[in-house]
């Protein structure tokens, strides 16, 4: 299990943050993703992995003015 936006959620096998974004429909869309508090830049999406216990979240970029 880890937790993304709050909620407890099964981890089947082993994540990459770029394939859990894939998985969500968020791949390409501008976003920022936290893990553990910490905020990951998009050039270690694809060598950050998530792991049990881990907080996840992703903050979607919105326009206006």
């Amino acid at each position: 299990m880890f937790i993304f936006h709050g909620k407890p959620q099964p981890l089947i096998g082993t994540l990459s943050v770029v394939d859990l974004l894939a998985q969500l429909g968020y791949a390409g869309k501008r976003i920022a993703v936290e893990l553990n508090g910490n905020v990951v830049p998009k050039s270690q999406h694809s060598s950050t992995w998530i792991r049990v216990g881990d907080n996840f979240e992703i903050v979607v970029a919105v326009g206006g003015g």
